[in-house]
């Protein structure tokens, strides 16, 4: 999915499928990452915006847990949310005759959710990296495309335990985050947001919610970490 950026001069909008190509790349300050665009403006990213929302549990469990048992429960299920995502960017690309998997526990998870993917998924754009004017946010989302031929934010999360609705509530901030995003650069509505979850029993979940009904208090959190930190 490697094209061309190019921009419709009379709009500013790119096309759906170049996503992919914004340029944008990462920095770490103070421990926050920001994305930078051509111009050097920062931007907070998504998910440390949305992480607000769950620090101070957080804090609790690693007081809780331990320093080093939280450093490695924490940097564990970061390797295997990346390793398993770029699994499933491989299965969606096609590009690759197999998938390799590291560890029957992966492939479990990835075979939980195939049958949603096939059915359900038609990806435009992976792994885009995204920013908002309005917002001051940007992030990468793991996947524009139709969801049962609705454009969605498609998102692909792996957990060890099965998720109550109620935890789905930075995910549905984070993607209509991305579903702002995608407007605001391309000119098209996101029409749903949907987080489908490989658990490590085997298992998969699914949420779905309309990016219309977070708006509001995306908005609140993201005046919340400007009125923290400045930015």
């Amino acid at each position: 999915m490697n094209h061309s950026s190019k921009v419709n001069t009379k709009t500013n909008l790119v096309e759906l499928h170049e996503l992919e190509d914004l340029d944008l790349h990462t920095t770490t300050v103070d421990g926050k990452r920001f994305y930078v665009d051509t111009s050097g403006e920062m931007y907070p990213s998504v998910t440390t915006v949305t992480s607000l929302l769950s620090a101070d549990q957080i804090k609790l469990w690693r007081k809780r847990v331990g320093e080093e048992t939280a450093n490695r429960i924490s940097n564990a299920a970061a390797r295997r949310g990346t390793a398993f995502h770029y699994k499933v960017e491989d299965y969606l690309r096609r590009e690759k005759e197999y998938v390799e998997f590291d560890n029957i526990i992966q492939e479990g998870m990835f075979k939980a959710i195939k049958p949603i993917l096939d059915e359900s998924v038609a990806p435009i754009a992976l792994e885009a990296p995204l920013v908002s004017k309005e917002l001051k946010l940007a992030g990468r989302v793991d996947c524009v495309g139709l969801w049962e031929n609705k454009l969605a934010i498609i998102d692909f999360k792996t957990s060890t335990k099965y998720k109550e609705e109620y935890m789905a509530k930075p995910w549905y901030l984070q993607m209509t985050a991305y579903a702002i995003m995608v407007e605001e650069l391309t000119g098209h509505a996101i029409e749903e947001c949907v987080a489908l979850v490989a658990l490590e029993n085997g298992i998969s979940q699914l949420f779905i919610t309309e990016p219309s009904q977070h708006v509001e208090e995306l908005y609140e959190l993201r005046l919340r970490y400007r009125n923290l930190y400045g930015v």
